[in-house]
């Protein structure tokens, strides 16, 4: 998040790009072609990748700055994906009658709105083991897929909670009702196809499915929510989220985020756990991998950075698609703001983004370009796994569960060119061009 806004010199070698390309390239064809030796040594090799772009800043560029930044904030990355983890997996929720496609899509639309009070990750580590359980035995990767797309993504730009790049702009300056007053026109556009295109897949998979087997979602469980004392620790996490934009250090916030995680888990009946089938391999999978993406990435927001002011003046259509397309492979709280920024310097008068009356200024002067810059950033963050911290946590889950979901490039090019990015761009052609 300081990335994108501290003065990190000249830029970088384009070589130094290679870490993060190697990475994700690891990550995409690893489980593919070499799955036995991925999954024994992918610490090994996101530890390895990182620690090339440390050796270059601290012993050539002797600028420690950067890396740091980054360091904190991977940690209080972790801190809230971790402790939402840890703390959703002692709630069971259980969902009574057939996972039927109508009842399909009015649960994720309930998620895609829980996503704007408790944040994607919230909504999404809540949701994602009953989701599970109420398809498993007509489940296929599509619901995983679909279930990233509204909950983990799509559905959280109608509040700074919803999504880390509005939550920065809220710190920044946009007034808290800005995101719910400007886009929901848009996420009822997007929300609706997204959830129709599903609909007709989940109705041809429903029909597919054996009268028995229905017949046995519709017994395998009643209503219920077990572990409901752990609601009280949600609201914890939180909160501590929100006091990080009334000057507390982010240290204090991650420590509030870690205790809760840690009486949550001590209080917590194992026997919940168990029936949720609870685990941490998933989250430090994602530890791990997104330690690597977070170190490797520094150089490239560095080269971003310094490179953003030769883009000229885009439109608002080249707003959403520049920060789009940017958020889907790379962290998209730093894109939003270097996009941000460039549109505050393009403002006439110039604006300021450390200015918190002048950015409240632009969200009211041009709300237009500020939109497609936070709708760029919180939508195509579905479009890869690795373009939300949710994404991968959500497929580590389902693969835990013994899941067969689609892989990197299976995903996109399976669900997100022909599905995704066709309903993102006719958004932005109807309402943001």
């Amino acid at each position: 998040m300081v990335l994108a806004i501290m003065d990190m010199g000249a830029p970088p070698p384009l070589w130094l790009l290679a870490p993060f390309a190697l990475l994700i390239l690891c990550i995409a064809l690893g489980p593919l072609l070499a799955p036995q030796i991925w999954h024994r040594r992918y610490p090994l090799i996101s530890l390895t990748l990182a620690l090339g772009v440390v050796a270059y800043y601290l012993g050539i560029l002797q600028n420690h700055a950067p890396l740091l930044a980054s360091l904190e904030e991977y940690i209080s990355f972790l801190s809230l994906i971790g402790s939402l983890f840890v703390v959703s997996g002692g709630i069971r929720i259980g969902v009574a009658g057939e996972a039927t496609p109508f009842r399909n899509v009015i649960f994720l639309m309930i998620g895609g709105i829980l996503a704007n009070l408790l944040g994607t990750t919230g909504a999404a580590m809540l949701l994602i083991r009953p989701w599970i359980r109420m398809n498993r035995y007509r489940i296929t990767g599509y619901h995983i897929v679909f279930f990233i797309f509204v909950v983990a993504n799509v559905g959280g730009c109608l509040t700074p909670i919803g999504d880390p790049p509005l939550f920065l702009g809220y710190l920044r300056g946009v007034p808290f009702f800005w995101t719910l007053q400007h886009l929901w026109l848009e996420w009822i556009f997007v929300i609706g196809l997204i959830l129709t295109v599903f609909y007709f897949f989940d109705r041809r998979n429903f029909a597919r499915a054996s009268i028995t087997i229905q017949e046995k979602e519709t017994a395998h469980e009643s209503f219920q929510i077990e572990g409901w004392k752990n609601a009280f620790f949600l609201g914890v996490i939180l909160l501590a989220v929100l006091i990080r934009g009334w000057g507390t250090p982010w240290f204090v916030s991650d420590g509030i985020m870690g205790m809760a995680a840690l009486v949550s888990y001590r209080l917590t009946s194992p026997s919940i756990r168990q029936k949720n089938g609870f685990s941490l391999e998933p989250l430090l999978e994602v530890a791990w991998l997104f330690f690597g993406i977070f170190a490797t990435l520094v150089p490239v927001i560095h080269l971003l950075t310094s490179s953003a002011h030769g883009l000229g003046r885009p439109t608002n259509l080249q707003y959403y698609w520049m920060t789009g397309s940017l958020s889907a492979f790379l962290d998209n709280a730093p894109t939003y703001l270097t996009f941000l920024t460039l549109a505050l310097n393009l403002h006439e008068p110039v604006l300021h983004l450390f200015d918190q009356p002048e950015v409240a200024r632009f969200a009211v002067e041009d709300p237009a370009t500020l939109a497609a810059i936070s709708l760029g950033a919180v939508f195509f963050g579905a479009a890869t796994y690795i373009g939300n911290g949710p994404n991968l946590m959500i497929k580590s889950i389902a693969d835990s569960s013994k899941i067969r979901t689609p892989s990197f490039f299976g995903y996109i090019l399976r669900f997100s060119l022909p599905i995704l990015i066709p309903i993102l761009g006719l958004a932005g052609w109807i309402l943001i061009r």
